[in-house]
């Protein structure tokens, strides 16, 4: 299905317009029976014309407080507030649907339909931070590819995979230099995806990158010699909603802002 560009609406798109072209680029009726989160629109807002769109990882009380304080009347998130069962609206949950009520912005979630694209996804895009060629996909969940691997046409080493996911210098939640010292072959699944390394020890990877480490699979990684990396959930899930503004501002013409808050986890 061809993507719309901001020549196919008229001028001032309204929510319901931001839906439709959102849905159609990121893919989202396919994750519809995969997915716990509720993807796309999970607050409304009136029919009045979009001007600015802010973007986070998280959708909680401080990005929330920083989408309406810059005048966003959307907020585009990849973990959005509502998780696959009825949750009371109360305490914390209240507080936070207030706030967007109040400011009468939107909140737009895209939890694994942004793991997974093939441009724009939080994976495509370390991928291409590491230089990986020959790119396809990986990380079967319940059918679907969420993550991809490839291989580099000239063999680094951990320490040099770390610097290029982490270029800012931040610092790994965990390394385990099991495998070999210089690396051709790399699986990405961004975010908690630990039990994945099983199917790159299968597919004889050299490394496993992802968000979150568990204990559950050290063994096995040490047995098999894979190297793994958890670079950190958030740290590996800043990529795709960075991605999906720029293509915001570009097809859409609209302003948009990045929300940096971190959890260092």
């Amino acid at each position: 299905m061809p993507v719309e560009r901001a020549s196919d609406y008229t001028v001032g798109m309204d929510i319901a317009e931001f839906d439709t072209w959102a849905r159609s680029l990121l893919d989202i009726s396919r994750f519809a029976q995969l997915d716990d989160s509720l993807n796309g629109l999970q607050v409304g807002r009136s029919d009045g014309a979009l001007d600015t769109v802010a973007f986070a990882v998280d959708a909680c009380a401080e990005t929330i407080r920083r989408a309406r304080d810059g005048g966003a009347q959307v907020l585009f998130v990849h973990h959005g507030l509502f998780w696959g069962k009825p949750v009371p609206i109360k305490g914390t949950m209240l507080a936070r649907i207030a706030t967007l009520l109040s400011a009468d912005m939107a909140l737009y979630a895209c939890h694994l339909p942004l793991d997974a694209h093939p441009e724009l996804g939080n994976n495509a895009v370390l991928a291409a931070a590491l230089g990986l060629g020959n790119i396809e996909p990986f990380g079967d969940y319940h059918g679907v590819s969420i993550g991809c691997k490839g291989l580099l046409a000239t063999p680094i080493t951990v320490e040099e995979a770390v610097r290029r996911i982490l270029p800012a210098g931040d610092v790994a939640r965990l390394v385990l230099p099991f495998g070999p010292a210089k690396v051709s072959s790399v699986a990405v699944v961004s975010g908690g995806a630990p039990f994945e390394a099983l199917q790159a020890i299968a597919q004889g990877i050299d490394l496993y990158i992802t968000g979150e480490p568990s204990h559950s699979v050290y063994h096995e990684v040490e047995e098999a010699g894979l190297n793994f990396i958890a670079a950190g959930h958030y740290a590996t899930e800043v990529h795709g909603v960075k991605a999906v503004a720029r293509r915001v501002e570009r097809d859409l013409g609209l302003k948009t802002f990045f929300i940096e808050f971190p959890t260092g986890l």
